[in-house]
């Protein structure tokens, strides 16, 4: 079976040159012009590999990039720059991103062809595309890192930790001794601040890893965790994350691009609750519930949610999310029945934050 390309490429004559001689070398490709069609082509199919042009109007491909990464279904395809500069600083930002490769223009047959061959057989032989973020697919995934690079090691039977909605999981200053991998339920980090008022800094799934950060720079928890409904966590010992970071350099590329947060998304979060107003906010958390938890696109989300909990996502009091959710219902953007929120016209929510 062919594997599928996508060519991301505002240049009309770039985009069906590159597009007929990767065909001519049988592979299936799909073209769009411009970011935010790629993306959107991204996410409606599967794909082996994309090839993606960094200066383009309406979204360029740092942008494309970013947005893959944050996705579950593309963060793990391999990711391929075209671009006319050759500054060592756009070299360094795209590969930073987490771009597998590079090449500039103009570049001939022979260079493109061996830049996806290589990075397909790397991608197939380390890291499957298809790894799944479940229990089956985190076992998957230590499986093929073992397997690759004998680390014998690593332990088969990790411990389940149990919790009940409001249990908390981990509390900041506390040390990590392990990573956490949600396999069920929800989950919020938060920090609490001297008048014992809380503001939520994440929210978390199924398929979500937790604690990293602190892991990683051997500190102390900057938050706390605490479960929203009845939760499952995998505990993977210390020992076997490090095990696998340090054994396999395209393995720790893939483990590190699922797990880092995003930086720049962060400091947009900052941005927004410092200078938008509570009405922005308010119609902000309620798009990145839904964003993070709604099991498809197609229907309206619901959620329920305490207006604390909305309150601490905001960094407001839970009178004005009330309000401000009152507005929204007249506005025929909302409806609420006791804790649930359900969003029935996201296309007036985007504009309110927008």
């Amino acid at each position: 079976m062919a594997k599928k390309i996508l060519l991301i490429e505002d240049n009309l004559d770039m985009r069906e040159n590159t597009a007929e001689i990767l065909e001519l070398s049988g592979y299936e490709v799909q073209t769009a012009e411009n970011g935010k069609e790629g993306v959107k082509k991204a996410f409606s199919d599967d794909f082996d590999l994309i090839i993606c042009d960094i200066m383009m109007p309406e979204l360029d491909g740092y942008g494309v990039l970013r947005m893959l990464n944050k996705a579950p279904q593309t963060s793990t395809i391999p990711f391929i720059f075209l671009t006319a500069k050759t500054e060592m600083i756009d070299l360094r930002k795209g590969m930073n991103l987490g771009a597998d490769d590079y090449l500039t223009k103009p570049f001939d047959d022979v260079e493109l062809l061996d830049a996806i061959e290589m990075r397909l057989k790397k991608n197939n032989d380390i890291v499957k595309p298809d790894f799944e973020r479940s229990p089956s697919g985190l076992d998957k995934f230590y499986n093929e890192a073992r397997s690759r690079d004998a680390l014998d090691d690593l332990s088969k039977d990790r411990e389940i930790r149990y919790y009940k909605a409001k249990d908390v999981i981990f509390t900041e200053a506390s040390f990590p001794r392990a990573l956490l991998f949600v396999s069920k339920g929800k989950v919020k980090s938060y920090k609490t601040n001297e008048d014992a008022k809380d503001y939520i800094t994440d929210l978390y799934k199924a398929g979500d890893f937790m604690g990293h950060t602190a892991l990683l720079s051997g500190t102390a928890y900057q938050e706390s965790a605490m479960a929203l409904e009845e939760t499952e966590i995998l505990v993977i010992p210390k020992e076997d994350f490090f095990a696998l970071m340090f054994n396999n350099r395209d393995v720790a590329n893939k483990f590190i691009r699922m797990l880092a947060d995003s930086l720049q998304e962060k400091e947009e979060r900052l941005l927004h609750l410092a200078y938008d107003s509570v009405r922005k906010r308010v119609a902000d958390a309620l798009l990145t519930l839904e964003e993070r938890y709604a099991q498809t696109k197609r229907e309206a989300f619901s959620m329920s949610i305490s207006r604390e909990n909305l309150a601490s996502m905001v960094g407001t009091s839970k009178e004005c999310v009330i309000r401000v959710l009152s507005e929204f219902k007249e506005d025929e953007i909302v409806t609420t029945h006791l804790s649930e929120i359900t969003i029935i016209d996201k296309l007036k929510l985007e504009k309110v934050r927008s």
